[in-house]
C-alpha cells in the first residue's frame, strides 16, 4: 500500500468544511504528481480546485470529457443533469 500506483477516492470531501476541502484538494494534487488518482465527486467547486481532466458518466457510459468548464458547458451534460 505504501507505493500504490492508483488511488481511487469516492466523495473524499463529503461533510468537510471549506478549509478542509481546500487542504484536501492540495493534498490530492500533490499525490497526483506521483501516481494516478481517480476521484468520484459531485462537489464541482472541489473538482475545479483539482484542475484535472474531468469525465462525466451517465448510465455507465462517458457523456463528456475535458476541463471542468468544458463539461459544465456541454449541452448534453446540461440536459441530462439539469433537465433543461
Amino acid at each position: 500500500m505504501q507505493k500504490t500506483q492508483l488511488l481511487l477516492l469516492d466523495e473524499p470531501v463529503a461533510g468537510m468544511s471549506d478549509h478542509e476541502t481546500e487542504k484536501t484538494a492540495a493534498l490530492i494534487r500533490e499525490i497526483a504528481g506521483a501516481r494516478t488518482v481517480i476521484v468520484v465527486e459531485h462537489d464541482m467547486a472541489f473538482v475545479r480546485e483539482l484542475g484535472a481532466r474531468t469525465t462525466v458518466l451517465h448510465e455507465g457510459k462517458v457523456l463528456a470529457e475535458g476541463s471542468v468548464a468544458a463539461v459544465q458547458a456541454n449541452p448534453r451534460v446540461i440536459e441530462v443533469y439539469l433537465g433543461r
